[in-house]
């Protein structure tokens, strides 16, 4: 039986061990794919990531398929049943890394658009493919720099869709329609080493610190909205010491990441951190890594259609979240944009045995379609 061109092209990108920030030859496969679809093709590497804006189309509104083609390393091969860059399909289910995080989805997406393009050769507006192979390492070189190349010329995108693996139990149940910001505390925290029999002669950080972070851990910072719970302070990392245990340390290293919502600014958080600190009369060290601020497309056209599409397509009612980590979709969204993000069922994702089922991929790129139906196709 002859697969699918979905499949067929799963399977092509999901044999390509594109591990971040290699991409392997994955986004010339989608070049030349969309090429004689009549995309015009505009690779852009910066250092030691590729990234691929294509576009169709050079007037507005602009609708912008968004992803990346690196994957997260397998892990022990094996501890997987089939090797994890050889796409397998057991029993209707498609394995290999990438499966369901996200080259499932471009596969979804590229079957879409050459059907849609030939169904509709004069539909409205551009489509566009925002493509990177640095999603899941530092993202310095992928979509933000590339986002900066398109603002620079005033190059806007009206409605993004992001691929990443929003559903929980079924395709459509979850969209993703924002997400929390996210920003990492690196705090140390000094004190005076010594012995520990004599520990008048000395300051142990850990103490000092300790009704500080139960502070920190205790405090309601927000009590969320609508769209967003409340925000969360998270110790991830936390050390002092020598190794011996007649040592007083000098130092407490504390690593804490907050997930914050729209009621609350990275400005206001860093403030309130530092004053409680202040306050507590510690001598401490701060430094602050943002990787995302909180992003919210609560209504409009695009969340509309993708509502519309999924129930059409499944008979699903969706729900709209901002739940989970970060992605390429806080860079897009600054700019005005609308975006979601839709994709697969996530349970497998950055684990062994990555799968999708071959039926989801399809029934992904039906709701594509229909997405583009709705925002650039003239009804009645």
């Amino acid at each position: 039986m002859t697969d699918s061109l979905v499949l067929s092209l799963a399977k092509d990108l999901i044999a390509r061990p594109s591990v971040t920030p290699v991409d392997e030859g994955c986004q010339q496969l989608m070049a030349e794919f969309l090429a004689p679809l009549g995309f015009t093709i505009e690779p852009m590497v910066f250092h030691d990531t590729t990234n691929l804006w294509a576009r169709k189309g050079t007037s507005g509104p602009l609708f912008c398929f968004a992803g990346h083609t690196d994957v997260v390393p397998p892990g022990p091969e094996n501890k997987w049943h089939t090797p994890p860059f050889t796409p397998t399909i057991i029993d209707g289910v498609l394995y290999g890394r990438g499966a369901a995080d996200m080259k499932g989805s471009i596969a979804s997406m590229l079957a879409a658009v050459q059907r849609f393009v030939v169904d509709y050769p004069a539909h409205n507006g551009s489509i566009a493919f925002l493509i990177t192979s640095d999603e899941e390492g530092p993202f310095i070189n992928g979509t933000p720099k590339v986002i900066e190349t398109l603002e620079a010329r005033q190059e806007k995108i009206t409605w993004c869709l992001v691929g990443e693996p929003s559903s929980t139990n079924a395709i459509g149940d979850v969209v993703k329609n924002g997400r929390r910001g996210s920003l990492t505390g690196d705090l140390t925290i000094y004190g005076v080493q010594g012995h520990v029999a004599y520990p008048h002669l000395a300051e142990n950080p850990v103490h000092l610190a300790m009704p500080a972070l139960a502070e920190l851990s205790a405090k309601q910072w927000d009590a969320g909205n609508e769209f967003f719970p409340a925000t969360s302070f998270q110790i991830a990392n936390i050390n002092a010491g020598t190794g011996a245990s007649n040592v007083i340390p000098g130092e407490l290293q504390v690593q804490f990441n907050f997930r914050y919502s729209t009621e609350l600014t990275d400005a206001q958080i860093k403030q309130q951190v530092c004053e409680l600190l202040d306050r507590h009369g510690l001598r401490y060290e701060l430094k602050w890594t943002l990787s995302g601020q909180p992003f919210l497309t609560g209504s409009g056209k695009l969340v509309e259609a993708t509502q519309k599409a999924i129930q059409t397509v499944t008979g699903r009612t969706t729900e709209l979240s901002t739940s989970g980590g970060t992605s390429d979709g806080r860079f897009i969204a600054p700019t005005g944009a609308q975006v979601v993000e839709l994709g697969p069922i996530n349970a497998t994702i950055h684990k062994v045995n990555e799968c999708v089922s071959v039926a989801d991929l399809e029934t992904l790129s039906d709701i594509y379609y229909s997405m583009m139906q709705q925002l650039l196709v003239e009804h009645d």
